[in-house]
C-alpha cells in the first residue's frame, strides 16, 4: 500500500495543487490547514503528532512566509515532530533572497531526514489568485519596485516539481531553485495582461511607504505589513533578478512562460468583470 503524503498548507496556492495532482495520480493524501479535520496550526505544535500519524512524507508550505523571524524555530519543531512520528521525507517550499528562508532550509538539510527544498521566485498567480487580483479587476494597480525585473513562476510548475520530489527517490536530497523562463517587471506583466484581455489596465509606480500605508488603511495586520515591507524593500531589490533552471532540472521540460500563464488564466475567466 502506498504511504500517505501530508500536505501542510492545503488551502494555499501550491498546497491545493500538490494535493490535487497527487490524488489524481492515485497517491493517498492528508491535506491539512487550520480549517481541516484534523486541523494544523503553526502555533499549536502539541497537535502535530496526530496530524502526522501514518504519514511517511510531507509537503510543507509555511504560513505566512519563511521570511518572518519565527519561521526557523517553527520549522525546527516541525522537523523534530516529523522524525518522532516516522515521517521519512520532507519537501519544503522556500523563497529566494530571504535570510529567514535560508535558515529554515538549513534546518531541513541538516536534519538527517530525506529532504528537498523547492526555492521559488514570485508567483505569477499573485496576479490572479493573490493580493494583486483586485487591482487587475479594478483596472488600476499601484506597486513599488516597479522597475525591478523578476522571473515570475507559474504555481503549477512549482506543484509539478514538488510532486516529482515526493514521488521520485532519484530527486531526493536536492535543492531546486525554480523560476519562470524570463525576467519581467511588474509594469511589463500588467501590460501583457492588458493586451491579452484587450482592456486598459493602469499601472502606477509608488514608493514602498505609500504602498504600505495603503495596505494599513485597508486593515492589513501588522505582521503581514512587516512581511510586505520585507518583500518589497529587501527581496525585490534586484538580488533575485536572474533566471534559474530548477523546473527543467526536476521535470526535463522548460518552465511555463508568463505569457502562457496569462493566456490560460484569461481563458479560465479569472479576470472577468461583470
Amino acid at each position: 500500500m502506498t504511504a500517505t503524503t501530508l500536505i501542510v498548507g492545503a488551502n494555499g496556492k501550491t498546497g491545493l495543487r500538490v494535493s490535487r495532482k497527487l490524488s489524481e495520480a492515485g497517491y493517498p493524501v492528508r491535506a491539512v490547514s487550520r480549517s481541516t479535520v484534523p486541523a494544523f496550526d503553526w502555533h499549536q505544535p502539541e497537535d502535530w503528532a496526530a496530524v502526522m500519524d501514518g504519514c511517511e512524507r510531507a509537503y510543507v508550505s509555511f504560513q505566512p512566509d519563511l521570511a518572518i523571524p519565527a519561521a526557523e524555530e517553527a520549522i525546527r519543531l516541525f522537523i523534530a515532530q516529523a522524525r518522532q512520528s516516522g515521517v521519512k521525507h520532507l519537501v519544503l517550499l522556500s523563497g529566494r533572497g530571504e535570510d529567514g528562508a535560508r535558515q529554515a532550509e538549513q534546518q531541513l538539510i541538516n536534519s538527517g531526514l530525506s529532504w528537498n527544498v523547492v526555492r521559488a521566485s514570485w508567483f505569477a498567480q499573485n496576479f490572479s489568485e493573490g493580493f494583486l487580483v483586485d487591482g487587475i479587476l479594478r483596472g488600476q494597480l499601484a506597486l513599488p519596485a516597479a522597475d525591478v525585473p523578476e522571473p515570475f513562476i507559474d504555481v503549477d510548475d512549482i506543484a509539478d516539481v514538488a510532486v516529482a520530489c515526493l514521488t521520485r527517490t532519484t530527486l531526493h536530497n536536492r535543492l531546486f531553485e525554480v523560476t519562470g523562463p524570463e525576467l519581467l517587471t511588474f509594469a511589463e506583466c500588467v501590460q501583457m495582461i492588458a493586451n491579452t484581455l484587450q482592456r486598459p489596465l493602469d499601472f502606477t509606480a509608488i514608493s514602498a511607504e505609500q504602498f504600505l500605508q495603503g495596505l494599513a488603511e485597508q486593515g492589513m495586520p501588522d505582521d503581514l505589513l512587516w512581511l510586505m515591507n520585507e518583500l518589497f524593500t529587501q527581496v525585490m531589490d534586484g538580488r533575485n533578478s536572474r533566471v534559474e533552471h530548477g523546473v527543467e532540472q526536476a521535470l526535463g521540460r522548460p518552465a511555463t512562460s508568463f505569457s502562457d500563464y496569462v493566456k490560460k488564466t484569461a481563458q479560465a475567466g479569472s479576470w472577468s468583470v461583470a
